[in-house]
């Protein structure tokens, strides 16, 4: 993992698509910056830098915890290592942060089990980054890797933490590692619904989750295992959020309404869509954003808004904020 063309590789894809100070100093002297690395990495001396951290408020409130670039360099290394490995364990119902997986291949997925079976129920962890277990990652963790220097490694990202969080507690939004620790944390819950329970559809994306059958009386059973396994992972479901029902009412999963036959923009992702149309026009008449800059970010707006069906509604928002000419 700490061999030179490694780490090059890893810092190349840590400046991908980055402007800042940071990157740019660490790529300018890239040669001394990675030796500098190995050595702090082969005598176990690294230690992560202390995050930048700033919210969010859309999709929700969120702490994100930006790692100094020098970091995100071993994030990359790190993951592109035991990458290989987390995957032969996971399951293919899982498509967070996954090649070939991702948001438009769950949002299909849950669709084509609407049109397989009659019922749904929609499930959430509660907290989830902010109340993750330490231990419980780390023994999944040594369940599959056992080289003593990914695990040292492995423990130390853990261990930093996501800020807020009570000791031995969370993982840090918007860290590489932190995605892929926790697809591997819900893991065995993914083998659960599927070797154990038995359920016939189910769809992860990160906490949120999907299960699918004709019959009421299992899903229900289900509900209540699925929890009870949860807590044995020391997570807990947010019971409020969850969602039961008919698949031709309509499935709530990702910002969407999935049905058989079409998919739409729930009410909540219709307001953030027209927001974020508004924002950019504004932009582009103060002169904050050209023609240009404004028409590639309209153009991933309304990309997204391709997936589902719904053209009468994005033609009522050019319509509205007059946008057709950019």
């Amino acid at each position: 993992m700490i061999s030179f063309p490694h780490l090059l590789d890893a810092a190349i894809r840590a400046a991908k698509g980055t402007r800042s100070i940071s990157a740019a100093e660490f790529m300018g002297d890239i040669e001394n910056q990675i030796f500098d690395l190995q050595r702090d990495l082969q005598s176990w001396s690294y230690h992560p830098q202390a995050y930048r951290t700033f919210r969010v408020f859309e999709p929700k409130a969120r702490i994100i915890s930006a790692a100094p670039f020098r970091d995100r360099v071993v994030h990359h290394a790190l993951c592109a290592t035991i990458n290989p490995v987390l995957e032969r364990y996971l399951t293919d119902d899982t498509y967070a942060c996954r090649v070939g997986k991702g948001t438009v291949a769950a949002i299909r997925r849950a669709q084509l089990f609407c049109r397989r079976f009659d019922r749904f129920v929609k499930l959430d962890v509660r907290h989830f980054f902010e109340t993750a277990d330490h231990a419980v990652m780390k023994a999944t963790l040594r369940r599959l890797i056992k080289d003593k220097d990914l695990l040292w490694l492995s423990d130390l990202f853990i261990d930093h933490g996501a800020p807020g969080s009570p000791i031995g507690k969370g993982l840090p939004i918007g860290n590489l590692t932190s995605q892929n620790f926790a697809n591997l944390y819900l893991g065995p819950l993914d083998h659960y619904v599927r070797e154990v329970l038995h359920i016939p559809g189910y769809v992860r994306y990160m906490d949120d989750m999907l299960l699918f059958d004709s019959d009421k009386t299992h899903l229900r059973a289900a509900v209540k295992s699925t929890s009870e396994f949860l807590r044995g992972l020391k997570l807990e479901i947010k019971h409020h959020a969850t969602r039961q029902g008919l698949c031709s009412d309509g499935v709530p999963f990702l910002g969407f309404n999935i049905y058989p036959s079409l998919i739409r923009f729930d009410r909540i992702r219709r307001r953030r869509f027209a927001r974020k149309v508004n924002n950019v026009v504004l932009r582009l008449n103060s002169g904050q954003l050209d023609q240009d800059s404004a028409g590639q970010i309209l153009c991933s707006v309304f990309g997204w808004a391709g997936l589902g069906d719904t053209a009468a509604f994005t033609r009522s928002i050019v319509q509205k904020y007059e946008v057709s000419g950019i």
